[in-house]
């Protein structure tokens, strides 16, 4: 660690909890963020801003005026331009210290099975059920925790789901792939522009609490948030024994 590097992370190394030997480990690790939009945005700027060594963003998509009302990491100035690309240098105007790797592609199989294996830590900002199962499987097949998170309207959710231990529940426990929810598109239902900003930020605390090794991460745990009320409720979760993602039945 240098001399800048203890004058930028000087408020982490400050706790107890983190200290030099977390910031360490938070310099040391590899994240991979799949979604560059209204939650990929505060992810992908405060696990740059904590200094992760190296995030790994994935998104096909390019950026369009009406992102500009939640996707806090493009500005006008970036319209038309790949996400990825314009997050990318967002994180690296705020610290040119971290490295990432922009991937303007989709999340199917082939590549999740390439670039999950070498993350610490998967953070799901996507918004379709499609994608958010094809990135819980990966990260079942190669033993990797997944922070999960859903914004719509003015309902939120989190949760980290991880396989590794015998009762942890993945993200198909809970959401089976064969039992047909529906999609709710912003585009259509509407979102609330700090709703994405909050969910966000705590699916970044849970990924750097993940790979700086402190805390309770919420796994086994489902938060939940009502944006007209700012209510947070929880409810608690078990691996399906039937799952046909990680069950053992």
């Amino acid at each position: 660690m240098t001399d800048d590097d203890l004058l930028r992370y000087s408020r982490h190394l400050l706790l107890d909890e983190i200290g030099i030997e977390g910031q360490q480990r938070l310099l040391d690790a590899r994240a991979l963020v799949i979604g560059a939009g209204g939650l990929g945005s505060p992810v992908a700027l405060y696990l740059a801003s904590a200094g992760v060594g190296q995030i790994t963003l994935v998104d096909h998509d390019t950026v369009s005026l009406t992102n500009l009302q939640r996707q806090i990491a493009h500005d006008m100035a970036s319209l038309d331009r790949l996400k990825v690309e314009s997050a990318a240098a967002r994180m690296a105007a705020l610290n040119p210290g971290v490295r990432v790797r922009a991937l303007p592609q989709r999340a199917d199989e082939a590549l999740l099975d390439l670039e999950v294996p070498g993350a610490d830590v998967v953070i799901d900002c996507t918004d379709n059920f499609a994608t958010r199962h094809r990135v819980n499987a990966a990260c079942v097949r190669h033993g990797r925790p997944l922070v999960s998170g859903a914004a719509i309207g003015f309902d939120g959710q989190i949760s980290v789901y991880d396989s590794r231990g015998r009762h942890g529940p993945c993200y198909a426990c809970l959401f089976p792939p064969e039992s047909g929810f529906e999609d709710a598109a912003c585009s259509t239902m509407g979102v609330f522009a700090p709703l994405v900003g909050i969910v966000g930020s705590l699916q970044a605390a849970e990924a750097l609490k993940l790979l700086a090794g402190v805390g309770e991460p919420l796994a086994g745990r489902l938060l939940m948030l009502d944006g007209r009320r700012m209510q947070f409720s929880e409810i608690a979760m078990h691996r399906d024994a039937s799952c046909s993602v990680c069950g053992t039945a």
